[in-house]
């Protein structure tokens, strides 16, 4: 009777172990392997763990400019201008001189025009155009001709003097240098003739 009281629960316990073992160790065998420690990406303590991509670098500008900025007709100005690519011309307008090519020199587009010789005081603008599409534009002044400083008049054609109007530069010197002449034959006759008087 003993024997058989105290198998009773032996018998019990032996056959719920298998189902305690499964069930301790259920969590285990759930759980994913373990995580290295480290910042966590999602965590917003102020630093951004998102990637972030490069910006591109800046083109150079595009621009054209004029110099000098005011000029009279008939003049030379020069032109210095910059594309996307300043490996390959460009070509620059206006209406105070027309269509001119700007060529690649130390990194940019430069060359020269010549202001049309009756082209009207004002301003002018000038368009640079590139081959890839950009465009940029700036002003030209152009003002009127200075005249050269007024010539004074002559003076009245009197007849006599520089400033008469009839007689030239030409003719002075042969005429003063015949009145010389005659002036030296006189006093010599003169003299001779004093000479024979006494």
């Amino acid at each position: 009777m003993r024997a058989a009281s105290v198998a009773a629960p032996l018998l019990a316990l032996a056959a719920v172990a298998p189902l305690l073992a499964v069930a301790l160790a259920m969590p285990f065998l759930t759980a994913g392997p373990a995580r290295a420690a480290g910042p966590d990406p999602t965590a917003t303590d102020g630093v951004d763990w998102r990637p972030v991509a490069a910006s591109e670098p800046p083109g150079p500008n595009v621009f054209i400019e004029v110099s000098p900025g005011t000029v009279e007709p008939g003049h030379l100005v020069g032109l210095r201008a910059s594309c996307q690519d300043n490996s390959v011309g460009a070509i620059v307008i206006s209406d105070a001189f027309g269509r001119v090519a700007v060529q690649p020199q130390r990194g940019l587009l430069t060359g020269t025009a010549q202001v049309k010789d009756r082209v009207l005081p004002g301003s002018y603008r000038v368009k640079l155009e590139c081959r890839g599409g950009e465009t940029a534009s700036t002003m030209l002044q152009v003002v009127r001709t200075v005249n050269p400083s007024v010539k004074p008049s002559r003076g009245p054609a009197t007849g006599f003097g520089g400033g008469a109007g009839g007689v030239t530069s030409g003719l002075l010197l042969p005429a003063g240098l015949a009145l010389t002449i005659t002036g030296i034959v006189v006093w010599f006759m003169t003299a001779r003739r004093r000479g024979a008087r006494r």
